[in-house]
């Protein structure tokens, strides 16, 4: 697998985001947001539903266009980005129909399309790369049955699965422990501490406030723009949270 061949703009960053602003019409989702993300971390993002988690990923994904500012992967623009499959993105919610007969398999395999060009056939390192991603989430018996026949947790490991078959170098994740089991909750977070020790980046949003410490190195609190950007413990700190939530973090969770 050919690895991303964008340079990074500046000494070990992964990502920036820079003056971030965005609105749906008369609503602003996003105010000069500003984010820098090194490589080899996992940052979780936290803030209350709508302060414009989902809107970030979409803008650093460039599928939501920014009325001002710039998103750099690597580098490069995020169309960059996912041209040489740099970047993944498990959103919160996926666009299947889940009575669409597809394989667990056949799903990590789309992570290899940008690989395959217009024929769309796998070849030896297309499956290789499959079969080791599936290993990692912990699907490999799984791997013939239908998406449609598994668990919410099964599902979202499935969908991690399909990004690291991409060989992203930057992870984006839009609340993965939302409604999954706990191994799979484990399983993920396992997951996502490796790919942080290989030098891969992660930026996590999770309403799941209690286990961001085992799970992130920073965190970022989001009220539409970039409240605090630090270490988790710092970020978890009642007065910090309040500025978000206007809540404890055990009211917050």
């Amino acid at each position: 697998m050919t690895s991303p061949t964008i340079e990074p703009a500046t000494p070990g960053a992964a990502l920036e985001v820079r003056d971030v602003t965005v609105h749906y019409g008369e609503v602003l989702a996003l105010d000069g947001a500003s984010l820098r993300l090194e490589r080899g971390i996992v940052c979780g993002l936290v803030g209350m539903n709508g302060s414009g988690k989902s809107t970030l990923f979409k803008v650093i994904m460039g599928m939501v266009k920014p009325d001002r500012g710039s998103v750099q992967i690597l580098g490069g623009s995020p169309k960059e980005a996912r041209k040489v499959g740099a970047v993944g993105y498990v959103p919160q919610n996926e666009d299947v129909d889940w009575a669409f007969p597809v394989s667990v398999r056949d799903v990590v395999m789309m992570g290899r399309y940008g690989f395959q060009g217009f024929t769309r056939r796998p070849r030896t390192a297309d499956r290789e790369a499959v079969d080791a991603a599936l290993e990692r989430v912990e699907l490999t018996a799984l791997a013939d049955r239908s998406i449609g026949e598994l668990s919410g947790g099964q599902r979202k490991r499935a969908f991690v699965a399909r990004g690291l078959a991409q060989g992203a170098e930057v992870l984006l994740l839009d609340e993965p422990f939302a409604g999954v089991d706990k191994r799979s909750e484990a399983t993920v977070t396992e997951l996502l501490r490796e790919l942080a020790a290989d030098g891969r980046t992660v930026l996590v949003s999770s309403h799941d406030l209690h286990a961001l410490p085992g799970l992130a190195d920073e965190a970022v609190l989001l009220m539409r723009r970039v409240l605090m950007h630090a270490s988790p413990a710092e970020v978890l700190r009642p007065e910090n949270l309040a500025r978000a939530f206007g809540v404890g973090p055990r009211e917050a969770a």
